[in-house]
């Protein structure tokens, strides 16, 4: 899954592909690359971001989206988002998955509203919101605690009708460093939830931490996380390097075969 930011503030490359043109020539370069499937986010998620509502999230997307849709019309697009009525628009204008980092927690239609549009969802766990999920997340065991708080969302969901639901545990949300690489470790645990399971790990902060990077300096941190992330089960990732994601894919393919 190849990250489309178009926002002004994403904490890697937030600004850079705002205008339709750019957009446009970076999901050309993502699907060259071999991406799978093109998420396109118009709210920043990260740590302490700037909150804006479902309209001014909308009005980010609502020219792109259709733009990129009649450009790939054979790519799988996804939006970032938590809000009901941007996902009911986004699935309108041709989206095919809907990417939630709130679970449905930050907007009570959101599970009503995937359920009739009947669309592919990406459940991630996240404790708190991005304006303050980093201020002291607390867990009795994060990686139990993380698959219990998916597993009553996903029997939610599916007391709706839901069954195409993809699992996100949510690297960096509301989640300290020696969380991250706990959960990292334990990732293989999520396989009792029997559904896809996807990670954002890239050029995170639990790369940079450790290695007292920047986000612009942590593709080989990604890399290597993107390795162990394979060999714990894991089914997509989701990425800023296309490219060299894939050939970690390419490799850990072969080793296995």
């Amino acid at each position: 899954m190849g990250i489309l930011n178009v926002t002004p503030d994403s904490f890697h490359d937030g600004g850079q592909f705002i205008s339709t043109d750019s957009a446009i020539k970076q999901v050309e370069k993502m699907m060259a690359d071999g991406a799978d499937i093109i998420d396109i986010g118009a709210q920043s998620t990260r740590p302490n971001a700037k909150f804006i509502s479902a309209n001014e999230e909308w009005n980010r997307l609502k020219n792109i989206i259709p733009v990129i849709r009649k450009s790939f019309p054979k790519a799988v697009l996804s939006v970032d988002t938590f809000w009901s009525t941007v996902a009911q628009k986004a699935v309108d204008s041709g989206i095919d998955i809907i990417n939630d980092i709130s679970a449905g927690s930050m907007d009570k239609e959101m599970f009503t509203t995937i359920a009739m549009l009947n669309v592919p969802y990406i459940l991630m766990h996240m404790q708190g919101t991005p304006q303050n999920m980093q201020v002291n997340p607390t867990y009795t065991n994060v990686t139990a605690d993380v698959i219990k708080e998916l597993s009553i969302k996903i029997h939610e969901l599916r007391q709706l009708g839901m069954n195409d639901i993809i699992v996100d545990p949510g690297f960096g949300f509301g989640k300290t460093t020696e969380h991250n690489y706990e959960l990292l470790k334990n990732l293989g645990a999520l396989s009792m939830l029997e559904l896809p399971v996807l990670v954002g790990v890239s050029r995170k902060s639990m790369i940079n931490r450790v290695l007292k990077t920047k986000p612009a300096e942590a593709l080989n941190g990604t890399t290597t996380l993107h390795a162990f992330a394979l060999d714990r089960g894991v089914n997509i990732l989701r990425v800023h390097d296309v490219k060299e994601a894939k050939e970690v894919v390419s490799l850990y393919k072969t080793m296995m075969a």
